[in-house]
């Protein structure tokens, strides 16, 4: 989601070359990356690199997600925006033709649809899967009840269901522990965290301040206004830097450890950004210092026991 916004076309082609090199292949969007004026331009970017060839789409398992509103900003035209059968239709098509390509491996439904019933989803989804649009079907940000409801209507018609759910998991914010990740187990989906820094607030953010580096901002910074809030991440950047691991290797790599998980989502800005999430890869992390994460991040506790008062 940095392409475009943050990350020129140029730098972020030299990020997904040297991401294919190093052996990622999971390569994650959404139709709206771009924000603002430039929904879309996330996806044109990562078409332009599919173009110059050398087997790179063949190479890539190329996910994408349909459900905000492509229109400009204040229009909100009805089914131009969640998961109508004719916005999913039409989200899709215009996708392939910004990614330059013919196929999505993984197309994910950004947000739960409250207004569409699940037996119209699944019937558009399996459309796009018989004319060889999309291979899979995903979810992302769906909470434990709606994996359930998605996959079980979907068995229902016969449809193969959800195959993945991307949800907020890290460190600092645990509850998917409790319903979702327990749901995409039960129900043989992949987990892909996203934000597994939580927006920044992970990766040494009060050392970076201090040494004059780039300041918190949105959510790390909200964050570090509330004083427990603040004392907290600094015991945790004290932690790692007793053990010699820098925080935002240390975030990764615990995700790596977690039950259910597949592999969470890295959103590089930079080359360096990049070779820093592959060096979470090798990490492993010590008995000791995962019980003092888990003293310092206290998740919720395995369900249902973790319900009870």
């Amino acid at each position: 989601m940095n392409f475009g916004p943050q990350t020129d076309e140029a730098d972020s082609h030299a990020i997904m070359d040297a991401a294919l090199d190093a052996g990622i292949n999971l390569f994650d969007t959404a139709n709206v990356y771009g924000w603002g004026e430039n929904k879309g331009r996330t996806e044109t970017i990562i078409g332009n690199w599919f173009a110059k060839g050398g087997e790179r789409r063949d190479k890539v398992v190329l996910a994408t997600k349909v459900y905000g509103n492509m229109g400009a900003d204040g229009e909100a035209w009805p089914n131009h925006d969640k998961l109508s059968a004719v916005n999913i239709r039409r989200a899709v098509d215009a996708s392939l033709k910004r990614l330059q390509t013919d196929y999505i491996d993984l197309y994910q439904f950004h947000h739960i649809d409250r207004s569409t019933p699940f037996e119209e989803i699944w019937q558009a989804i399996d459309v796009l899967v018989q004319q060889g649009k999309i291979l899979y079907a995903g979810s992302s940000n769906f909470p434990g009840y709606k994996i359930v409801q998605a996959n079980e209507i979907a068995a229902r018609r016969g449809s193969y269901g959800l195959v993945s759910e991307q949800c907020l998991y890290n460190l600092a914010e645990r509850r998917a522990e409790m319903e979702v990740i327990p749901a995409a187990q039960d129900y043989g989906l992949g987990v892909i965290p996203w934000s597994p820094l939580h927006g920044g607030l992970l990766g040494g953010v009060i050392k970076k301040e201090a040494q004059g580096g780039r300041r918190a901002s949105g959510r790390a910074a909200e964050t570090l206004a509330d004083p427990t809030a603040r004392a907290q991440i600094q015991a945790y950047e004290d932690l790692l830097d007793k053990h010699g691991v820098e925080p935002g290797e240390a975030a990764l790599a615990w995700l790596l450890t977690r039950p259910g998980v597949t592999g969470p989502i890295v959103g590089p800005r930079t080359t360096e950004q990049l070779a820093s999430a592959l060096r979470a890869v090798e990490l492993k992390l010590s008995e000791e210092l995962l019980t003092s994460l888990d003293e310092i991040f206290p998740g919720p506790g395995p369900s249902p026991e973790a319900f009870a008062w």
